[in-house]
Order: C-alpha cells, then structure tokens, then sequence
C-alpha cells in the first residue's frame, strides 16, 4: 500500500487491479472458444461464465447503490455477447463498482443499507465487500481458466500469467 493512502482509497484501488485482471483475461479468450460449451453443462459456456460476471456486478449496484443514486448498466445477453462488447460493458461495472466504494467512504467505511438488499448475508463494510468481489471474480476466472485446459485449448501463457500480475495492472492505468 502507498504511504498516506487511507482504507477506503485502497479498496477503491484494489478493486481497479480486480477489474483490469478480468478485462485482461477477457480480451485473451481465444475467439474459437469463447461459445464452447463445458464439459456435460451445454448451458454453461466460456462466454456465459464471463458474462455473469459484468451481470452479477450490475445486480449489486441496483442493490446496493440505485438508491443511492448509481447508475446500473445495461445487462449483456450471455448467449450472443461479443468479447469486445463485454469488455465495453466489464468497463462500465467496474466504474460502477468503484462508484459503490465511494458511497461506502463517504458513510465511515461501510454500505448504507438499502430496501433491495434482503438477501444480509454480505457485512457491507469496504473489507467484506472488497473480499467478497475479489474471490467471485477470482472464483470465475478460475472457472474460465481451467475450462479452457479442459475443452484443449489452453490460454495463452501470457495471459495466464497476467492474472497475477497485479503490480502490472495498477502501472497500466497510470
């Protein structure tokens, strides 16, 4: 962490490098793969699995910040979305996402509750909230990674490689 930066700037920064990590692993799927199916779950696809992910984002800031004032982002069909378009669409979330986290700053570090957020399993403290985004995503590109292996086509080692490369990631959007 950067000498005087406070909590909630971290995770606002951090939360930046989880973005650019997937936009990364997006931009690397291989067009011949992107509509493959995995193995025994013809539903779920390499471009479904991506596609949650801009739509779970979506999902949380109506939750959490539309009535704050945060603008959701139009959902992408997880059938027919384009790498590129989801990348487009990865870039608004994440602007979203970092919009949630400066909601959080502004009330001492944790998410206003909401009438939409029933669900009360997630603390909405920056940390939890932070963690929470962090292995989800994780947890998909994981998914997208492993599948790829599975279905033969491997991702480009430099993109594999790129995943962990978080001080990369922050020096790219300096």
């Amino acid at each position: 962490m950067t000498a005087g930066l406070d909590f909630g700037d971290a995770a606002v920064e951090a939360w930046k490098t989880i973005d650019g990590t997937t936009r990364l692993l997006v931009e690397g799927i291989p067009r011949e793969i992107w509509g493959a199916a995995a193995p025994n779950l013809p539903r779920r696809t390499i471009r479904s699995i991506a596609a949650h992910l801009h739509n779970a984002r979506r999902l949380w800031i109506r939750t959490l910040g539309e009535e704050h004032g945060i603008r959701r982002p139009e959902r992408v069909d997880e059938r027919t979305v384009t790498r590129r378009a989801l990348v487009a669409a990865l870039k608004r979330s994440g602007r979203g996402m970092v919009e949630l986290f400066e909601l959080g700053i502004a009330n001492d570090g944790v998410l206003p509750m909401t009438k939409l957020y029933t669900w009360r399993n997630l603390p909405l403290d920056l940390g939890h909230v932070l963690a929470y985004f962090s292995a989800h995503e994780g947890h998909h590109r994981g998914q997208i990674v492993m599948l790829a292996r599975q279905l033969g086509r491997p991702l480009p080692r430099e993109v594999v490689d790129g995943l962990w490369q978080f001080s990369t990631r922050v020096r790219e959007r300096r």
